[in-house]
């Protein structure tokens, strides 16, 4: 024996059931508790569905709407909530440990903007050869690029070696 289909969306008409349900009218003013047959029938005179706007009250409240219209408007507001929602990433500054002053303020502009756009940043120290043996140059140069940012960033992963490169990883307050 098959299932019938999950419907998705407010249940309707039919769909609803419960004995009684608080109704409100297509001009949104409340027509009490009625029994949920007699409310399709007055739904059904005004030429609209009974929808169920609210269905954990006690009792349900249920209004008078077009379902088409309904579902078409919750669709809009839905796509349009997904449209204006940011996603967070994470952008990559990488450097040396014996970067120059100039390379190094081009570098903290771009975390600054980063951040700005509520971007994560993760900044990446790379050694090569001796550097590495000089780990606390790398430290230091991340030390100080965590005071810079101190007031726009906090860091949510501190300084830790990964093979040849130091990494941290800072997110905007």
């Amino acid at each position: 024996m098959m299932t019938p289909p999950v419907k998705s969306g407010p249940r309707f008409n039919t769909m609803i059931n419960v004995p009684k349900v608080r109704v409100i009218d297509e001009n949104g003013e409340n027509l009490g508790v009625m029994y949920t047959r007699e409310a399709i029938e007055q739904a059904a005179e005004v030429g609209l569905d009974l929808v169920e706007v609210s269905p954990n009250a006690d009792p349900p409240v249920c209004k008078f709407l077009d379902v088409g219209k309904f579902r078409y408007e919750a669709q809009k507001k839905a796509n349009l909530a997904r449209k204006t929602q940011k996603t967070q990433e994470i952008k990559e500054i990488k450097m040396r440990p014996n970067i120059d002053t100039h390379d190094y303020d081009v570098k903290m502009r771009n975390v600054f903007r980063f951040i700005e756009d509520g971007d994560k940043v993760k900044v990446t120290l790379r050694f090569r050869g001796r550097e590495l043996s000089h780990q606390q140059i790398g430290m230091d140069l991340l030390r100080k690029v965590q005071e810079d940012v101190a007031e726009v960033a906090k860091i949510e992963a501190y300084p830790r070696m990964e093979g040849r490169q130091m990494l941290m990883v800072l997110s905007p307050k």
